[in-house]
């Protein structure tokens, strides 16, 4: 496996000139703190419009809507798991964040996405384990799905970066 076009960076994702960027979502998809809430408040008050007809959504899968007043043209909303230790099928959930993202970004050509370390703050999720997760998913994903040429994790401090950057790396060799 192959990183490829992943890179690990540290900045706001709201900024950000992608196609698409992930909102690390609760499942209401109404908004909320952290990443999500800053998304909406970038984004302005159309997403939070955009987002109620679409009824939530279950934790592991995504939903998209357009990006309104972010550069990014797309905002794919990916809610993550809640931490439980472990035995809850974390594991699975996050990792199905990532593809279901990548799919709904594929399906509506996206060519470029950022992604948010999602879980890893209010919902609690390991760092380490979460950034492996993503990374050998994205990895996996890009594999079999060439038409997104290049994705952005988005990390927030020092700690998370680090996890990315090896993750990446061990991908890598």
């Amino acid at each position: 496996m192959n990183a490829g076009p992943i890179e690990v960076v540290e900045a706001d994702i709201t900024r950000l000139g992608v196609d698409a960027i992930v909102n690390a979502a609760n499942s209401s998809l109404l908004g909320g703190g952290g990443v999500d809430g800053a998304i909406h408040r970038a984004a302005g008050p159309r997403l939070l419009e955009a987002c109620r007809p679409l009824g939530g959504c279950p934790t592991g899968r995504a939903r998209i809507t357009p990006g309104f007043d972010l550069p990014a043209r797309w905002v794919v909303h990916a809610v993550g798991p809640v931490w439980h230790g472990g035995s809850a099928g974390e594991d699975d959930l996050l990792a199905g964040c990532y593809l279901s993202s990548l799919m709904l970004a594929s399906l509506y050509d996206a060519r470029s996405v950022a992604f948010p370390a999602i879980s890893t703050g209010a919902f609690g999720f390991p760092v380490e384990r979460a950034a492996g997760i993503a990374v050998r998913t994205v990895a996996g994903y890009l594999e079999q799905d060439a038409a997104i040429a290049r994705v952005l994790l988005v990390c927030r401090g020092e700690r998370a970066l680090e996890a990315f950057r090896r993750a990446v790396a061990t991908v890598r060799a």
